[in-house]
């Protein structure tokens, strides 16, 4: 059915809108956290795909990482392996290491793939231990309750942080048609595999690669002041005062300090942005509203 004149003229603004966006980030690195609903609904799932495909065509480069928690559990009482957390971060000994593994980079990554793949991309499935991928170190979780004088120092098992990102074989892919999609999985020197989160993973890859943009999908708005409003443009100085005065607190605070860490280590911008809206990263990026919070060293 042709297009009645107002759609036509809507359609037209956008693209119009989009192009000095697309002017500014052609030959640019972009890296995505893939999380929460938009990894669950059929709808987002293929609206992102889309979105990540639409990228590469116009020539910037995007890398995706995933995570992949909710899937974790759910094959765990499949196996009738009990789950247990500490500070919010998964007790993984070998056995659910096992698991871990091939959820993320069995299941999870190859969706994914293939997800691109069908809208048209050329996707390629990576772990931390390909190529060398991410070196992991052993996180040393500290815990403490009122009655300690100091915290101690517990072993959550095969759960890991960044030590170390090969950037030669992420600048091999940039290079070339292939969209890389990396499961949040580090090896260490003795090749023993960690899990490593997901934001931890996408922030220190932007990083290393000093990349234009590290958009992280949530199931929010995006940041939120004390009144519920979306803040949008922030420098890092405002979203520093904010944690300060507690207006950012509580679950939160991870995925901020990710944010920040990465445009104070040389990214560009940072974005918290709603995973439940369709093709929240084509908005995000490519319009003068966008649809959650940006983070930046700059004043607007």
């Amino acid at each position: 059915m042709p297009l009645t004149r107002k759609e036509a003229m809507t359609t037209a603004e956008v693209l119009s809108e989009a192009m000095p966006y697309i002017q500014r980030f052609v030959g640019k690195t972009i890296v995505i956290k893939y999380g929460g609903n938009a990894m669950t609904d059929e709808k987002l799932k293929n609206s992102f795909a889309r979105d990540i495909v639409m990228m590469k065509l116009i020539g910037i480069n995007p890398i995706v990482v995933h995570g992949g928690g909710p899937q974790i559990g759910s094959l765990l009482e499949k196996l009738n392996i009990e789950s247990h957390f500490i500070n919010g971060m998964r007790v993984t000994d070998s056995k659910t290491m096992d698991v871990v593994e091939m959820v993320l980079g069995g299941m999870v990554n190859k969706e994914i793939v293939g997800l691109i793949n069908a809208n048209g991309g050329s996707a390629i499935g990576l772990t931390g231990k390909d190529g060398q991928l991410l070196r992991a170190r052993k996180l040393k979780v500290k815990h403490k309750t009122p009655e300690m004088e100091a915290p101690e120092i517990i072993d959550i098992g095969h759960v890991g942080e960044v030590a170390q990102v090969n950037v030669k074989v992420l600048d091999m892919l940039a290079q070339s048609d292939i969209i890389p999609v990396i499961a949040p999985i580090g090896v260490d020197e003795n090749g023993d595999s960690y899990n490593i989160n997901a934001d931890l993973v996408a922030g220190k890859v932007a990083e290393v690669l000093q990349a234009e943009k590290l958009i992280l999908l949530t199931n929010i708005e995006g940041l939120l002041d004390k009144d519920g409003n979306v803040l949008t443009g922030m420098t890092t100085k405002q979203v520093d005062e904010l944690i300060e005065d507690g207006t950012i607190y509580g679950g939160m605070l991870p995925k901020i300090d990710c944010a920040l860490g990465a445009v104070k280590s040389g990214v560009t911008s940072s974005h918290i942005i709603d995973g439940r809206v369709a093709h929240s990263c084509l908005l995000e990026i490519f319009t003068d509203e966008g649809v959650g919070t940006l983070i930046t060293n700059r004043s607007h």
